[in-house]
């Protein structure tokens, strides 16, 4: 659905006055490569400054790069721009879509002419959306009137509603309650399994890429430094595993070789390890009689944390 070779966008800005300033270059985006697959859900991460908000307006269309290709769906963004947006469909956490004073449901009427969405399409599409979301109670409402977990269902509902092939999504559950967020993920989840939408995410809230994408792509200063699996990311810079035991009684010693003693409370013993849980856990049992094991996985938010402040990825892209 998405490939990228060699992108790069630089920017210029003028320091220390009109006549005697000097212009500073800037490297938003330096030589970034990748691609997505179609029906994929990625999410794309980054400090503030990465690039990641350069790198997206380019792949919507609002930028042209200083060099590099790009191409979406068999389009060049900046070149057909048109057909493109008429194939995206995106949601801004801070931003919305709908008319400020019409009801949600006048905004959508709307957007249905200026999409060219048939009467028909546009019935059942409104209709699944309703029911998927919630919309009936507020349907009628106008868009200020809106608490924000209800601004963010109909902005998704109307960023779909003309069946794009691929939705952008920035921050989609910044400010809301846990309750509306899980609501938010299960509807994405739900329309990349039926209708086959390629999704981008970029966010801070680490829970929606847990719940949502396997895959991530970690950019920072410009680069991209990690493409892979979420799970390996946390395999290969996350902190130790962790092995929580509930011996039947505290162990007179609870050192157990090949694992890193964590902390110990009565009978219960917590190891730090690597690797597969078999080893450990059948070294934990030889040790000594146990009631209960739990394996406890890297946490990914002190994950990413780790590599943006340790700089862990910028030898290379792993």
């Amino acid at each position: 659905m998405i490939t990228v070779h060699n992108l790069k966008k630089t920017f210029r800005t003028r320091q220390g006055g009109l006549l005697r300033g000097q212009t500073r270059v800037m490297e938003a985006v330096k030589d970034v490569s990748f691609s997505v697959g179609r029906g994929e859900i990625v999410g794309y991460l980054g400090p503030n400054g990465a690039g990641k908000s350069t790198s997206i307006k380019v792949l919507t269309g609002l930028l042209v790069p200083d060099s590099g290709q790009v191409d979406v769906g068999g389009l060049v963004p900046w070149q057909d721009r048109r057909a493109h947006v008429a194939r995206l469909g995106a949601v801004f956490g801070q931003r919305t879509t709908l008319w400020w004073d019409l009801p949600v449901t006048e905004s959508l009427e709307l957007l249905r002419h200026i999409y060219r969405v048939s009467a028909a399409r546009f019935r059942q599409n409104l209709h699944d959306f309703t029911e998927l979301l919630e919309l009936g109670p507020f349907l009628h409402t106008p868009a200020r009137a809106l608490s924000l977990g209800q601004r963010m269902r109909a902005d998704l509902a109307a960023a779909l509603l003309h069946d794009p092939e691929l939705l952008f999504l920035d921050e989609p559950t910044v400010g809301l309650d846990v309750v509306a967020k899980e609501r938010i993920r299960e509807f994405i989840r739900h329309v990349n399994a039926t209708r086959e939408v390629t999704v981008l995410l970029t966010t801070h809230d680490l829970t929606d890429v847990e719940r949502l994408a396997r895959r991530v792509m970690i950019i920072d200063h410009g680069s991209l430094l990690y493409d892979g699996a979420l799970a390996q990311l946390q395999v290969r810079y996350g902190s130790a595993r962790e092995l929580v035991v509930d011996f039947d009684a505290a162990p007179p010693d609870p050192q157990v070789p090949g694992l890193t003693l964590l902390g110990a409370d009565g009978p219960r013993v917590r190891y730090g390890f690597s690797g597969a849980a078999a080893t450990p856990i059948a070294r934990v049992t030889a040790h000594a009689p146990v009631r209960d094991i739990t394996v406890k996985e890297p946490d990914i938010e002190a994950t990413i944390r780790r590599i943006y402040e340790g700089g862990l990825l910028r030898s290379g892209v792993a």
